[in-house]
């Protein structure tokens, strides 16, 4: 099967979509994602926004995932790992080789890398000063 790249807000969809079917069977993962979203429906609509316009830099995403990801660690007694970011990421790039190739797709790979490390390093400070 011939793989297209990302090109439209419908294959961002399709990717989120695709990625968190995964997030939320994962054994490790799946817990804090399940406890957390409420409206799933509208987390997907939200992270379709936040991935489309990393990727296109054409529209502009308000919401702050920093934030968002420092209260779930609090909220789970600081329990986030690198491990957790390190199956997070796996997950991604699978998802991504099983329905894309490009330059976009190869660009989400490395904006998630990046993301997941800045993450990473912004919990792990938000834990010193609580």
């Amino acid at each position: 099967m011939q793989k297209s790249d990302i090109k439209t807000r419908e294959d961002v969809f399709l990717l989120v979509s695709s990625f968190y079917k995964k997030v939320r069977k994962d054994t490790v993962l799946g817990p804090f994602f399940n406890d957390a979203i409420k409206d799933w429906d509208a987390h997907l609509e939200n992270l379709t926004d936040f991935w489309q316009s990393s990727l296109f830099l054409k529209t502009r995403y308000y919401g702050n995932p920093l934030e968002t990801h420092v209260k779930v660690d609090k909220a789970n007694n600081n329990a986030i790992t690198e491990k957790h970011f390190g199956i997070w990421l796996n997950l991604w790039f699978q998802t991504i080789e099983e329905l894309f190739e490009g330059d976009y797709a190869e660009n989400a790979k490395r904006r998630a890398r990046k993301m997941g490390t800045f993450l990473y390093l912004k919990i792990f400070e938000a834990r010193q000063s609580q």
